[in-house]
């Protein structure tokens, strides 16, 4: 025996639980993959299981009845390189998951070990949690040598320690449901946490709170509609594991982003159960917020998984396929080591096309059958990695862009992931949108006077055509953000300059340092007035310039009424009031008021196709002697000139003239609309700014002074023209 094998066996295989009375199962089908419950006519029923692994030797289907005890069954066939089998009497509601047997040899990539209880990657509903147990473990975490650790098999059984597929019933009528299906120039969309959300809102029960069907509430859907969103962007709801550095320091990760079942919707948000009740209390969500006129578009990670690194845990995809399914190959560790360009340890790969059909199948899934209507792609750049870098030309590209079903969802580009060559803002093909973090910088520098001139501001407010239109891309392909989920809030990017992340544990290493944050004088909370009234104005021109600029606004859930994270900016592992809603704040007037601006600003968006056009400005006249669609305007009145863009100014103005739009309607007629003027002073002291010529009606002041006076100190205005000009 080598030295290796005596390694590898230096821990006895664990035991085979006691076999309980059942029929072995019947060869069954190949596909669909995933345990498929069907019911026959003649009263017959049963459940096929079917996992897709090449390398394995055998599988075992092990099934767990109400107090734990496991059956194992080999799955008896295996065609084009899936095992499968067919259980009758095997229904909704059974626990489940699989064993996978096959060698042992991480130099090569190979990590099977069958003393790990492996969830299905294809499981509707989960049950139980994953502890962080080190049983949980494919290899010896504690080996006495740790350059070799991840190489020495550990085989305690991880059963006890870890989650388990549910068995659902997948039959579900959509007749009575209508998708909003609204249009991009038309969104609005709303960050939020499923959990965050609804933790805190006095109007929900009590019982509700923290879940699907508190998110389905009336409370929660009549705040959503009277603030005007069209759609919510929900954090991941694919069931997701806590990392086990969380796990040490009794924390959880909050946000989701560390996802190990792709078809199941979290555990942890289900106020009905787990025995696969979450999957109905889903889409009762959807249909609910459908019946009220707004989306669902999903936040998904399919860039990593919860396994993490060499050392990390043996949930599900190291244990059925290790090189089948990760990007393998990391210096001189050979294929024992993940490439890992998300920052989590590994790396799904996408070249291979088990892993691009796990993926469309479970986008599929969702869009079809739980009834969302759009995705939001975390890292979307490593999804789109090929041998050589990021390619625009990626078979998932592909594949997504040509799937009747998918091609017609909302599709939206985290464009960046954390390896060379990651930053793609821009470079994603027609039908897909993009974060927009070059519109977030942009903003956040104006108004906090770090930026020279002018010239960057222009293009981000009027759709960021310097990005998109060579694309063949519209202007709602821009997300448009100034805050989310990840960094500051909107109230603490006026309140701090740095991060103030020592309740993460990781000693304040955690999270960016280029917040372009700026606190107003004072850090943190204060009593001083000034300070105070200028960080609510600061609000107050970050949010309408957000809302009042071309392409897709995306709100992130509180910032319309104050929350503050006490100045963290990476809570995602504070599953605490830190991260959850604080809806009292809407009971004092000065964040009522933000409030009351915020939802005053999306009715004008709403109702105003020149504030929200489908096509990029030309800057010329759609007719011989005609009117510009766009005029840009010095603070002495005169049009911008190409020197104006650059020299130094903290001053801009922006002329939408509605009776110049490109757009037509249904019937091929030109739309007309109001015309706007938006002007911004972003320096510390006033400026009379000449007016265009013709009348105009003051709507918005973030200064709240009359229009007869100066534009104030870092301020800005929206007037509409009236009469001629």
């Amino acid at each position: 025996m080598t030295a290796f094998q005596e390694l590898e066996h230096a821990a006895p295989l664990a035991p085979q639980a006691a076999q309980l009375p059942s029929a072995a199962p019947w060869p069954g089908s190949w596909q669909p993959l995933g345990a498929r419950y069907r019911h026959g006519s003649d009263g017959s029923h049963g459940t096929n299981f079917a996992l897709w692994a090449p390398g394995a030797e055998a599988v075992e289907l092990c099934l767990f009845d109400e107090q734990g005890v496991e059956t194992r069954h080999p799955l008896p066939e295996q065609t084009f390189q899936t095992w499968h089998g067919y259980l009758p009497g095997v229904g909704p509601g059974q626990h489940y998951g699989y064993r996978v047997h096959g060698r042992w040899d991480p130099w090569t990539g190979a990590r099977w070990n069958p003393a790990k209880l492996l969830l299905d990657p294809y499981a509707r509903a989960v049950d139980g949690a994953f502890t962080g147990h080190s049983a949980c473990c494919g290899s010896v975490r504690d080996w006495p040598e740790p350059e070799v650790a991840d190489t020495v098999r550990d085989n305690r059984d991880s059963a006890p320690y870890t989650a388990r597929g549910v068995v659902v019933h997948d039959d579900d009528d959509w007749s009575d449901d209508r998708r909003p299906k609204t249009p991009w120039a038309e969104t609005v969309i709303y960050e939020l946490h499923v959990r965050g959300f609804t933790m805190r809102h006095p109007g929900i029960p009590a019982e509700l709170r923290g879940t699907y069907a508190g998110l389905a509430h009336p409370a929660a859907i009549d705040y959503l509609t009277s603030l005007g969103v069209t759609a919510v962007e929900l954090l991941p709801v694919h069931q997701f594991a806590s990392e086990d550095h969380l796990h040490r320091r009794g924390l959880t990760n909050y946000w989701g982003y560390n996802s190990i079942g792709w078809f199941a919707p979290h555990g942890g948000y289900s106020a009905s159960g787990t025995r696969g009740q979450q999957v109905g209390e889903f889409k009762r969500m959807v249909r609910a917020l459908h019946q009220a006129g707004i989306e669902v578009i999903l936040d998904v990670v399919y860039n990593h998984t919860a396994e993490g690194g060499e050392g990390g845990p043996t949930l599900s995809l190291r244990g059925i396929d290790n090189a089948g399914y990760y990007r393998l190959g990391r210096g001189n560790r050979g294929n024992r080591g993940y490439t890992d360009y998300t920052g989590c340890g590994n790396t799904l790969d996408t070249r291979q096309p088990q892993t691009v059909r796990l993926i469309t199948d479970s986008l599929r899934y969702w869009a079809a059958e739980m009834g969302v209507d759009g995705f939001r792609f975390d890292l979307a750049a490593a999804l789109a990695r090929s041998d050589d870098g990021v390619d625009m030309h990626h078979p998932f590209l592909a594949a997504v862009s040509q799937d009747p079903f998918l091609s017609r969802v909302k599709l939206i580009a985290e464009p960046w992931d954390v390896g060379h060559g990651g930053y793609q803002v821009g470079n994603f093909p027609p039908l897909w949108a993009e974060w927009n973090d070059k519109y977030r910088d942009t903003v956040r520098d104006f108004w906090r006077g770090a930026r020279p001139d002018v010239a960057e501001l222009g293009y981000r407010l009027s759709g960021s055509s310097d990005l998109y239109q060579l694309g063949g891309r519209r202007p709602y392909a821009s997300v448009n953000y100034v805050t989310a989920h990840d960094g500051f809030t909107l109230r603490d990017l006026v309140s701090y300059n740095g991060k103030h992340n020592l309740a993460n544990g990781e000693d304040g290493r955690d999270g960016t340092d280029d917040n372009r944050a700026w606190n107003c004088g004072a850090e943190g909370e204060t009593d001083e007035a000034a300070v105070l009234e200028l960080r609510q104005r600061q609000t107050r021109n970050l949010l309408a310039t957000l809302l009042l600029a071309s392409g897709v606004p995306m709100l992130t859930a509180g910032d319309e009424f104050g929350r503050t994270q006490g100045g963290n900016n990476n809570a995602y592992c504070q599953d605490n009031e830190t991260s959850w809603v604080d809806w009292s704040l809407l009971e004092l007037p000065e964040w009522r008021a933000l409030h009351e601006l915020t939802a005053e600003l999306i009715r004008l968006r709403r109702s105003h196709p020149v504030l929200r056009q489908r096509a990029f400005f030309s800057g010329r006249a759609a007719v011989p002697g005609g009117q510009r669609d766009l005029t840009w305007y010095t603070a002495r009145g005169t049009e911008m000139t190409e020197a104006d863009w650059f020299a130094p100014t903290a001053q801009l103005g922006m002329l939408l003239n509605g009776d110049a739009m490109s757009e037509r309607d249904q019937h091929g007629c030109p739309l007309t609309d109001d015309s706007f003027l938006l002007l911004l002073n972003a320096a510390d002291r006033p400026v009379d700014f000449t007016l265009p010529a013709g009348g105009w009606d003051l709507l918005v002041d973030t200064a709240r002074r009359g229009a007869a006076q100066p534009l104030a100190a870092r301020s800005l205005r929206l007037l509409r023209r009236h009469g001629p000009q």
